[in-house]
């Protein structure tokens, strides 16, 4: 046995966070196991980020193979932590002596609204979908939910995400118009430029294509808006500094892809016809001491289609205890659940944010205290004690087994190429 695998961990999800947490601990030459629930550990890297983002997604892509491709990290695809394997069974019996949470925020926060999601598919779509089929939905073998782009869309949300929204209607919506001019432009480049630019270069301007557009909805104020994070512990200036840095962010998007923004707005109510949901009813709403507070005044706004954007959570799994949507997290700076004293989280599915450098941080915060703390050193926490031979075979040999299961025979770069080439064909 290797000197220097004398410990070992499994990681649940290989995306961002853990794909951090699997180099951090590689490079200190602990046993890691990464169990990832597809075929690929890309996770919203691939499918939280519209398509146009390709050098994002293809950055992204290069460090999380780098990262899983390492010594001493196993990867073991296909495998999902609740559903092929029981979260109490690989905390008490595989041998492992920590596991990281790291599978991400797959699942909406549902609309506030009482009997909204009786109109799912008829009028209202949430996010999550929306992007999965927009990004996939021109690949020969896409088998998921058909949506299409519609004219006169309403947003709920506000952050990186609602944009995406917003913009994938405009952007949509302008190809279209194009087309029916006989004109064809590419996506990405239409992206880059933005919408002014393209249509003036064919002598058109936004007006002439004849669409409504998207409108985004937002309960808050605008410089309220997370397009750029907030530090922890802001001072006033600070504060203000990064308010600004919002409003010029919102301020070119909205500039580039022209869609309209509608703040300080809070969803109270369904408009419905027809079984079909048309519109939503919203309170205007003002900010005391940083609480939104509802005002008496309400305010109908119809649309063709109303996609909520409001926030994803993480998606329920067998065994973990929940409190209402969300983990029951005793420990919200490292993610520890009650009754798994060797269970820590890290990224998405603690912090919530979406956002691929938050994830990231915190992903290094977690691991780094699980490798250092938690495991190497004798005066913090529960040192753990190094493991024995039998037991690093045992586990390589449950590790090795689940993976001829998928059919997956240890090869990272192969297995990986084979996958997305099965996708791009």
């Amino acid at each position: 046995m290797p000197e220097s695998e004398s410990h070992a961990i499994a990681i649940i999800g290989g995306a961002t966070a853990g794909a951090e947490a699997a180099a951090i601990f590689s490079s200190q030459g602990i046993l890691t196991v990464v169990f990832e629930q597809n075929a690929t550990p890309y996770g919203k890297v691939e499918d939280g980020l519209p398509k146009w983002h390709l050098e994002l997604r293809n950055k992204e892509y290069g460090l999380i193979d780098a990262k899983l491709s390492q010594d001493h990290v196993h990867f073991v695809p296909l495998t999902g932590i609740g559903r092929d394997i029981e979260l109490k069974s690989l905390a008490e019996e595989w041998g492992f002596q920590a596991i990281v949470l790291a599978n991400g925020a797959w699942r909406d926060r549902l609309l506030p609204l009482e009997g909204a999601d009786a109109y799912i598919d008829r009028g209202l779509i949430y996010q999550n979908p929306y992007i999965q089929w927009f990004n996939h939905c021109d690949e020969p073998n896409y088998d998921g939910p058909e949506y299409e782009i519609v004219d006169d869309t309403l947003v709920i949300g506000g952050g990186l995400a609602s944009i995406d929204m917003v913009k994938i209607v405009q952007l949509g919506l302008t190809l279209r118009g194009l087309r029916e001019r006989g004109i064809e432009e590419d996506l990405v480049n239409l992206e880059v430029k933005g919408i002014p630019a393209t249509l003036e270069k064919h002598g058109l301007q936004w007006e002439d294509l004849g669409y409504k557009g998207a409108t985004l909805y937002y309960r808050r104020g605008i410089e309220d808006m997370p397009l750029v994070s907030m530090p922890d512990n802001a001072n006033d200036k600070v504060r203000e500094k990064i308010q600004k840095s919002r409003l010029r962010v919102l301020e070119k998007a909205q500039s580039k892809y022209l869609f309209k923004v509608a703040p300080l707005h809070a969803p109270v109510g369904l408009i419905t016809e027809d079984e079909r949901l048309v519109g939503i009813r919203f309170a205007r709403t003002r900010l005391e001491e940083g609480r939104v507070i509802l005002t008496d005044e309400e305010v109908e706004a119809r649309a063709a289609l109303v996609i909520s954007s409001i926030g994803s959570i993480p998606a329920a799994v067998s065994g973990i205890p929940m409190r209402g949507e969300l983990y029951d997290f005793q420990d919200w700076d490292l993610g520890r659940l009650e009754g798994f004293d060797t269970l820590f989280s890290a990224g998405n599915v603690v912090t919530g944010k979406g956002n691929i450098v938050d994830s990231r941080r915190h992903a290094k915060k977690v691991a780094s205290h699980v490798a250092d703390q938690y495991l190497q050193l004798a005066d913090v926490v529960k040192r753990k004690d190094p493991l024995k031979p039998e037991a690093r075979n045992a586990i390589l040999k449950r590790v090795a087994e689940q993976q001829a299961r998928v059919n997956y025979d240890g090869d990272y770069r192969t297995w990986i190429g084979a996958a997305r080439s099965s996708t791009d064909a």
